[in-house]
């Protein structure tokens, strides 16, 4: 049952790619992409394509390079025998009747001779004609070539550049999920990072932190200074966040002492920074101008972590916190009003 369901799936997805084919480029260039390895990816069907019509192209320049190579010559044999022969019909016309006076049989040869000079001289004419019309045709096939290649080369640039956007997107989608696969025990290389508001777990009994689950209402503010706070959500989360309003450019640091899990552009977050700050906590700062600490680095609480950026509505830092895999309200952590 399981070899069946696999060849259905792949004669499903051979037919969904002969589609995408299609549509996308069209009967004829259809016929050329049926002449490519079958993949069910139509961003590699159409770098192939594109790759098997600039080597089409590479093909006919080199062939029509060869051709023009030998045109030259042939053109000037042309051209000679164009000259040999309008000197002989040149030299027999100003003869005009002298053979008369050889009889009526030498007459009619030498109009004869006219004759074949004249149809000669006419034949290299028109070859000649027609070899300098092809090497104007080359010409212009090149030309066309050479366009046709740089609007494909251009193509073939922006279908890498796509792709390797493509690829890094995927890269950080899954650099951004690793950040909290130690929330769902998903890995044992999990370090938990402890520390107080304050860093040193100060006033704890025994002068030992309570960690982040324990300084709910008394974690550092994402800003210094006036900040004016809206709640928010980012698309694709399932749990509110707060937009701190702050200046363009101002500090951003750490609510509490952690690692960085993550630090690089993501979705609808901007630059962002992910801080896993042990117990399976983590806070998220999005919407950054700039980003000063890399993945790996441990930072304290109140440690500049990035800036204050403007993604056209006005200067903020996006702020969530995280529990596991889920985004809880934020407002009770920094000691805010729900």
């Amino acid at each position: 049952m399981k070899r069946r369901s696999l060849g259905v799936l792949t004669r499903v997805a051979l037919v969904a790619s002969a589609m995408v084919i299609a549509a996308a480029f069209g009967e004829a260039d259809a016929k050329i992409a049926r002449r490519l390895p079958t993949t069910a990816d139509p961003s590699l069907l159409k770098l192939a394509l594109v790759d098997r019509k600039l080597a089409d192209l590479e093909a006919e320049e080199g062939a029509l390079k060869n051709e023009v190579g030998g045109l030259g010559a042939a053109i000037a044999d042309a051209h000679e025998r164009t000259i040999s022969h309008g000197k002989a019909f040149y030299r027999l016309t100003r003869a005009g009747l002298l053979p008369v006076g050889g009889g009526f049989d030498e007459l009619v040869r030498h109009a004869l001779r006219v004759e074949r000079q004249r149809r000669a001289l006419g034949d290299d004419l028109t070859r000649e004609r027609r070899l300098r019309s092809r090497g104007g045709e080359i010409s212009r096939l090149l030309e066309r070539n050479a366009r046709d290649h740089l609007t494909l080369s251009t193509e073939r640039e922006q279908l890498d550049a796509a792709r390797a956007a493509a690829e890094a997107e995927e890269h950080r989608q899954a650099a951004f999920d690793r950040a909290f696969e130690t929330s769902t025990g998903a890995t044992g290389e999990y370090v938990a990072i402890y520390g107080g508001s304050g860093g040193s777990g100060a006033g704890e009994p025994n002068g030992r932190a309570t960690g982040f689950g324990g300084s709910r209402g008394r974690l550092l503010f994402p800003v210094a200074g006036r900040a004016e706070v809206r709640p928010a959500r980012r698309e694709g989360t399932d749990g509110p966040g707060l937009e701190i309003h702050a200046p363009l450019g101002a500090a951003v640091r750490a609510v509490f002492a952690g690692r960085v899990a993550f630090s690089d552009k993501y979705g609808p977050y901007g630059r962002m920074v992910i801080l896993d700050h042990g117990d399976h906590y983590y806070t998220v700062s999005g919407n950054l101008a700039g980003v000063d600490v890399k993945v790996g680095d441990e930072v304290s609480a109140g440690e500049r972590v990035g800036s204050v950026g403007d993604d056209g509505e006005g200067p903020l830092v996006y702020f969530e916190v995280r529990h596991g895999t889920d985004t809880v309200p934020p407002s009770p952590w920094l000691g805010l009003a729900n």
